[in-house]
């Protein structure tokens, strides 16, 4: 539960930075982690802004995958990542921002429908609707992500195909 609310923190400190942006209004909600990632609105602010790195830290540490596979999926060498995390006020630009944040929600995603280590299981093993690849293999574009989430739902829904 501490992890939880750690984040929940991370992410209302972050929030209050983006607040300041145009056009952004949140009327002080103390907003959760869950309820950011499923706000379209804030996403998109946040992406134009740009994610630190210590909200990143704690956003990787919910999701399943390595520090290697993350460096993969954002296209930058492993080197480079931890070169952020030694400057420790490293701001992603908006391009990686979009892949972190677009892990985080098919994490939530699959998390919720099969539970974390069932989820990475899920994740590790060939899936005939995606084409017999494993559905970890799609993450690194938008268009396999999506794909991806929409396997998920389908599965959440009880649709088999």
């Amino acid at each position: 539960m501490e992890a939880n609310a750690k984040i929940d923190r991370a992410v209302r400190s972050y929030l209050k930075k983006v607040e300041q942006e145009p056009n952004v209004v949140l009327n002080n909600r103390e907003i959760t982690y869950q309820e950011f990632l499923s706000n379209r609105m804030l996403i998109v602010h946040s992406i134009r802004k740009g994610i630190p790195y210590r909200l990143f830290r704690l956003i990787q540490e919910k999701t399943p995958f390595t520090e290697e596979e993350w460096a993969d999926v954002l296209g930058i060498s492993l080197k480079t990542l931890q070169r952020y995390k030694a400057s420790k006020n490293h701001i992603f630009k908006p391009a990686h921002s979009e892949k972190i944040l677009e892990l985080a929600e098919v994490t939530s995603l699959g998390n919720s429908v099969f539970g974390a280590e069932k989820f990475y299981l899920w994740l590790q093993t060939s899936n005939f609707a995606l084409g017999n690849l494993k559905p970890k293999e799609l993450l690194k574009d938008s268009y396999g992500k999506e794909l991806v989430v929409e396997e998920l739902q389908h599965i959440d829904q009880g649709i088999f195909v």
